[in-house]
Order: C-alpha cells, then structure tokens, then sequence
C-alpha cells in the first residue's frame, strides 16, 4: 500500500509540472479537457511447464492536462487461470482501482505508467486433493507503450497498447506462478467529453 501512496504522490507532481509547464493550457479546471472510454485486455503464457491465460475490461474516467499528457482513474476487472506440468489449476478473479498517465512524444504514440491496487480471490485446485481458496491484495504497476488511431478533433481515438508489470509481485495477476512476466495487450477507446475540441491535438 505505502508503495501505492509513493507512485500516486509522484504521478501527482507530475501533473503539476505538466500545468506549469505547458503554456497552451488554460488555468484552471477546463470541461473541454474530460474524457472517458475503456479498454478489454488478454493475455497468454506459453512454456515448458505451465499455460496461463487472462482477460479483464478497464473502465476509464480522465482528464487532459496538456496536449501531451493524460491522466485518468480506472477500474480494473480482470478473470485469470493457468495449468501446471502437473496439471493443477489456478483460478482468480481481480478488481480494484488504479490510475494512469499517458505521455505523447508524437501524436499517434503514448508512452503509458499505471499503478493498480487489486482485490484478487484466487483458488487453488490440484489434480488430487482439496482445492484451497484465498483472498489477496496486490500491488502493481504496469509500464508500457501504445499506438492510438488519431488524437485530433475532440480528443476521441481507439487505441492498442501493450504493458507489463514490473513490480513482480508473485501474486500479480500479470505474472504466472513462475514469476514469469506476462505481457498484457490492451485494445480500447477513448472519448472526448466535449465537442468543443476543435482541432486542439492537430499537428502544428
């Protein structure tokens, strides 16, 4: 949790910076900047000794601090299962909340950091013998990059991204049970809350 605090605290500096620094934006809180969407995620481990697989849909509500930076809250609901060399299954299902920043170094690319704080009931169910059940809490933080359809008009685009948890925390619902990464592609869209928009991501 303390690590939660830490990377939100950052993230919130960040924003700051991103007020000040960025003279195209207007002081003060500005509905023109809103927007919403929402992505489904998948993901697939292959190996020698274990099959995982996930998939989730995110929920995002989001503002737009400058032409180059994003920030929204999101919320994540992911199912995850995988199968051992022994044949033992793993079951879990994940909720809970995160946010995200989105950085344009070009307009049709985003470079993206989200740090989730996840609710997981997992369960445990081997071949032979009782299954066990458990109920965690766990936090991630999933780095990556993306590719967005167009970013002009009112800020409304599809996009595709791919990230991948780099805390490693064994109970992740992004890493399998050998600790191994699994790579999380998500395909979604984002819509501008205002249509008064214009032209205002355009190139120059």
């Amino acid at each position: 949790m303390k690590k939660l605090i830490t990377i939100i605290f950052l993230f919130c500096n960040v924003y700051s910076f991103a007020q000040d620094k960025d003279a195209e934006t207007e002081k003060g809180f500005d509905a023109t900047n809103l927007f919403t969407g929402g992505s489904v995620s998948f993901g697939l481990g292959f190996g020698n000794y274990n099959k995982t697989f996930l998939a989730g849909v995110n929920p995002h509500f989001g503002y737009t601090f400058a032409k180059w930076i994003d920030a929204a809250f999101v919320v994540n609901f992911q199912y995850y299962s995988a199968r051992d060399v022994y044949d033992d299954k793993y079951r879990s299902t994940t909720y809970g909340p995160g946010i995200f920043t989105r950085i344009y170094p070009v307009r049709f690319l985003f470079i993206q950091a989200q740090p989730e704080y996840n609710f997981i009931k997992q369960k445990y169910i081997p071949v032979s013998g009782t299954s066990v059940k458990d109920n965690l809490r766990v936090t991630s933080l999933l780095l990556g990059a993306g590719y967005i359809s167009s970013r002009s008009g009112k800020n409304s685009f599809t996009y595709l991204s791919i990230l991948f948890d780099v805390l490693k925390n064994p109970y992740s619902p992004y890493v399998d049970g050998y600790g191994k990464i699994i790579p999380v592609v998500r395909a979604g869209i984002n819509i501008g809350l205002n249509k008064n928009h214009g032209a205002r991501f355009s190139q120059d």
